[in-house]
């Protein structure tokens, strides 16, 4: 942190408006969990694996890995190449609820990752800065990513799974979030 940013700061200009649509989406998807049971989170109530517990826990693990991209480079993400099946299985199980976890505890984890980027957003001294993303299909080799780039991905992930979170709220019980 450079000496003229302390936790203190607000975050002006391009910060705060990338750190107001990510609290946006992040109410959003909050919010279709509002008033269920740890059951209820953790249902799944379309022909997807997801469910509510395990959308919140997906984009906690989402945001607090790209977190550590921004301030570690590529080696917090790791490969996708060298994933074993027990690294495929514990990703899978991202998108769910496990036997022991509450909707509480995951919606205390994802406050938590969230005031760890707001801080690093307020505090990275670049939005430019940047950092090669490692091999993976869905990237050209040698694509860089800025800090920038990796809010605007946080925010559009975060953003569509809410959008995936009305829906599996609204076939649990009827509960609409923009009624």
């Amino acid at each position: 942190m450079s000496e003229t940013t302390t936790r203190d700061d607000v975050a002006t200009g391009e910060r705060a408006d990338l750190l107001a649509t990510l609290a946006q989406h992040r109410r959003s998807l909050r919010f279709t969990t509002r008033d269920l049971t740890d059951e209820q989170a953790g249902r799944r109530t379309t022909a997807s694996e997801l469910c509510l517990g395990g959308l919140v826990k997906h984009v906690t693990s989402v945001e607090r890995v790209w977190a550590a991209f921004i301030q570690e480079g590529p080696s917090a993400l790791g490969g996708v190449t060298d994933m074993t099946e027990e690294d495929w299985a514990r990703r899978a199980d991202e998108f769910r609820l496990l036997p022991g976890e509450t909707l509480t505890g995951v919606l205390t984890a994802y406050e938590e990752v969230a005031l760890h980027t707001d801080e690093l957003v307020r505090s990275v001294p670049d939005l430019g800065a940047s950092h090669p993303l490692p091999d993976a299909p869905w990237s050209e080799p040698g694509t860089r990513w800025s800090v920038r780039r990796v809010l605007l991905h946080v925010i559009g992930e975060t953003a569509q799974h809410a959008g995936h979170a009305d829906v599996i709220r609204e076939s649990l019980d009827g509960a609409q979030s923009m009624a």
